[in-house]
């Protein structure tokens, strides 16, 4: 168990990410004892009294003021790189996790003190911005590009994520491991899909890449179709308002639920009382919730990006939209609500979940990787 030395990054997260990092933590800490953590918002605040770690806060004020956000940004990587200047003798691998992947002077400071760094995706920070048109993208594409180059090993979730994420020029050192492994005890079917409502759920951070607003959007084409149809949006975020102000313009709130974010050990309930889960997102890894969906016997819709095609096989495993606009999303639920019972489906993809997804699996392929770099 003490062969192993490892440093855990963050950028500050939201709820959306406590469930990753915690999965990862949890494969990491059956490895070895000795874990740093650095991370901030909602992970400091849930990691802080964790026993297995030692954990160190960093912040970061998000700032829509161009210059701000630059000095902002460089304010949080020295931060980030002091940290691993003082923890340089309690560590020996550093795993650069979420919204990592343009950490360039963390990384810088990592190499020189001789620390292998793992960079691992679980999702594609470019990507995101690309997505919300940021106007600093071609800046992070630069640092995307040498944090790249300066890893040790670039890790992901499947081959097609690489070539997702157009990491195909460093193949030699793209390594293929999973955070993510179900507890099945918890996420199994429990409700029989027949005596399930006619529920569509979403799960997930409320903004403009996940593609929420154009589920909201394709609700009234789908209730004029389906008027049984109601929907659970689960999660937060900073297009809450505007999803309520859509609710209310269109007059949907005896159709949509919005009880904000629910404790991991309850999702499992709620996926048993959904018919489908919609993941319409511009960008994604692998996704957490479509997994456990897939274990809970849900049937998922969901945009072909980053790992879900190596999963979701049209037709045999789930679903797959050809984009995820409002049209599309409303005559593709339409479509999957009118097949009363999918049971094929619904058992292949839980057979694919029982065989790729078990705590075991996870640990042999970290432990590989970190054998491999030291």
């Amino acid at each position: 168990m003490s062969r192993y030395r490892i440093g855990i990054l963050t950028t500050p997260i939201s709820n959306a990410g406590v469930i990753p990092l915690s999965d990862l933590i949890t494969i990491i800490s059956s490895i070895t004892h000795h874990i740093v953590l650095i991370t901030g918002g909602e992970g400091y605040e849930f990691f802080r009294n964790d026993k297995r770690l030692k954990v160190l806060k960093i912040s970061h004020s998000y700032n829509t003021f161009f210059v701000k956000r630059i000095l902002d940004y460089l304010f949080l990587q020295l931060i980030v790189s002091y940290y691993i200047f003082t923890t340089r003798k309690h560590t020996d691998i550093f795993i650069f996790f979420i919204a990592c992947d343009t950490m360039l002077l963390p990384m810088v400071t990592a190499h020189l003190l001789r620390k292998k760094v793992l960079l691992l995706f679980a999702s594609s920070s470019i990507k995101t911005h690309a997505s919300n048109n940021d106007p600093l993208l071609y800046g992070l594409k630069i640092l995307y590009f040498l944090t790249c180059t300066i890893a040790d090993r670039l890790i992901v979730y499947t081959d097609t994520i690489a070539r997702d994420y157009s990491l195909e020029r460093w193949a030699g050192k793209i390594a293929i491991a999973r955070h993510h492994y179900i507890n099945f005890d918890r996420f199994t079917i429990k409700t029989e899909y027949v005596k399930r409502e006619c529920i569509v759920g979403f799960v997930g951070r409320f903004s403009k890449e996940k593609g929420v607003l154009q589920l909201l959007q394709a609700i009234p084409g789908i209730v004029r179709k389906k008027p049984e149809v109601k929907f659970l949006f689960i999660g937060d975020g900073v297009l809450r308002p505007a999803i309520e102000h859509t609710i209310f313009e269109n007059n949907l709130e005896k159709r949509v639920i919005l009880p904000g974010w629910v404790p991991h050990d309850k999702l499992a309930d709620h996926l048993n009382q959904m018919k489908l889960l919609v993941i319409p997102s511009d960008t994604e890894g692998l996704p957490n919730i479509m997994l456990e969906a897939m274990a809970c016997g849900t049937p998922v819709l969901a945009t072909p990006v980053g790992g879900i095609p190596y999963f979701i096989l049209p037709g045999k495993t789930g679903f797959i939209l050809k984009n995820n606009s409002p049209d599309s999303i409303t005559s593709d639920i339409i479509r999957i609500l009118e097949d009363k019972n999918p049971a094929e489906i619904i058992k292949n993809a839980n057979q694919v979940i029982q065989k790729n997804f078990t705590f075991e699996t996870r640990i042999e392929e970290f432990k590989a990787i970190f054998d491999a770099v030291i």
